[in-house]
């Protein structure tokens, strides 16, 4: 709920006194005093109405009861500095208000919280209409990533066995968190909090839903965690054709980028009879553009085939080289940012040279701040990669050689450079592609230039930094 103790204390005009309590804490319920035997929830406040002449029987409370009541927030009316010394002195939290009278309090109080619920709950109503939506749209893996940008936190959905299943937010991050949460495993967690919704239950058991919202404690989060626990369910239990679909179409893009002719032949079943096609790369700077939603609008719209496959966002495919004009026009006039990439028409037995060229298009389209930006126009920096001898392009890739990782190969420090001058240096933005809190960003660019020995600060450096990240991308190399 979005009311805390402090919130409480200002509509009522009163003074808040902390104790164990303080005002940032969120209130679920509201009794009287001779109702009250227990806090409800312990990230939760209950407040507690004690009438001015019992309250120094609340404060001198012996009983069991004096505990709970130290875990609980006093609402009391009237009292001055004596009442505020008293208060302080038991170690309780109370809030003493000039307005209303006691027998006003517990009304005031409970419709107070009965408007605040009612408002979550039509937040909680229209965000399960979009999830819904998400469901028809984009099966299990939409709705765990709708869910994470509802909560403002992310979320990890696990198998009955523990294995994960799809991660949103930063949750390809916290997977070990969400395992030990989710089978109860004796290690140390490092988030707090974390919610652990079933989907199915008993023998029927599917999977589970693990939760963290950047809210300490949110009712809300709680409540479409759970809701959504069902709905995944249902999808879990049903064929979903659009996870078909889309594991059947990188299978396929898949074998296109092998080559040869197999590709051609698979082409050929596709309904495709071209002997060269262009292959392209289409991302949002925005998470909130359903990129491969639009991109097949788009092709249903020219008449094409649908050679195309998705990962975070980004959409990979080909094209006819008749069509790509019109794509290009589209990404051109849509509302929000768009980044498109086209490579150089290709045989299509051997198309892995086109889409490599249309991933370092449309990296130059980020960086440039263009909406499309084909191969054959990269000035500079491409003219200079394409020149180089593959000895000459190996040696220029040494430099990022201290990057690699115990098994020799290019990973998460590789990335973390690329996308971070691919953005110009912004923090923000590479911090929220690549999915990562920006204090551990910094983190990984100060580790880079410690491995190196460039500094980010420094042009000449952080071209050849790009450099050398072009020349590890070359196509063939």
């Amino acid at each position: 709920m979005s009311r805390d103790v402090a919130s409480i204390a200002r509509t009522l005009g009163g003074e808040l006194v902390e104790g164990a309590r303080n005002g940032g804490t969120p209130v679920d319920e509201v009794v009287g005093l001779d109702d009250f035997s227990v806090v409800g929830h312990p990230s939760y406040a209950t407040l507690v109405v004690v009438p001015a002449r019992r309250l120094r029987e609340a404060l001198g409370a012996t009983d069991d009861r004096a505990a709970a009541l130290r875990q609980a927030v006093l609402v009391t009316h009237g009292g001055g500095a004596a009442t505020r010394r008293a208060v302080q002195a038991a170690g309780m939290t109370a809030i003493v208000s000039a307005e209303p009278a006691d027998e006003l309090l517990a009304p005031t109080l409970t419709a107070l919280l009965a408007v605040d619920q009612a408002a979550e709950d039509r937040a909680v109503t229209s965000a399960m209409k979009v999830l819904t939506l998400a469901a028809r749209r984009g099966g299990v893996s939409g709705v765990v990533a709708e869910l994470a940008h509802r909560i403002d936190g992310w979320a990890v959905l696990l198998d009955r066995h523990g294995q994960v299943i799809t991660t949103a937010g930063a949750g390809g991050l916290h997977i070990q968190d969400a395992i030990a949460v989710a089978l109860d495993r004796p290690v140390r967690v490092r988030h707090r909090g974390l919610q652990v919704h079933a989907v199915g239950a008993g023998e029927d058991l599917s999977a589970r839903l693990i939760v963290s919202s950047r809210t300490e404690a949110s009712s809300r989060a709680r409540e479409l965690g759970s809701q959504t626990a069902a709905l995944l369910d249902l999808l879990l239990r049903t064929d979903d054709p659009t996870r078909t679909e889309r594991l059947g179409r990188a299978v396929m893009v898949d074998a296109l980028l092998a080559g040869g002719d197999a590709a051609a032949d698979l082409l050929r079943k596709w309904g495709v009879h071209e002997t060269t096609l262009t292959a392209f790369v289409l991302t949002a700077r925005s998470a909130a553009v359903e990129v491969e939603r639009l991109v097949s609008h788009w092709l249903d719209e020219l008449g094409a085939a649908h050679i195309l496959t998705a990962d975070r966002n980004t959409v990979t495919g080909f094209l006819r080289d008749d069509q790509v004009d019109a794509i290009g026009d589209r990404a051109e006039a849509y509302s929000s940012a768009l980044f498109l990439g086209l490579g150089l028409p290709a045989p299509v037995d051997a198309l892995a040279r086109s889409a490599a060229e249309a991933r370092l298009a449309v990296e130059a389209a980020r960086a440039e701040g263009r909406r499309v930006v084909r191969y054959r126009s990269i000035p500079t920096v491409q003219y200079v990669i394409d020149r180089l001898s593959d000895g000459d392009a190996l040696r220029l890739g040494h430099l990022l050689d201290p990057l690699r990782d115990a098994d020799g190969r290019h990973g998460e420090l590789t990335e973390t450079l690329r996308v971070y001058l691919a953005e110009n240096g912004a923090w923000g933005v590479t911090a929220e592609r690549l999915g990562v809190h920006r204090q551990t960003l910094t983190g990984r660019i100060h580790r880079v230039e410690e491995l190196t020995g460039l500094s980010m600060a420094d042009a000449d450096d952080r071209a050849s930094a790009w450099l050398a990240l072009r020349a590890l991308g070359r196509p063939g190399a």
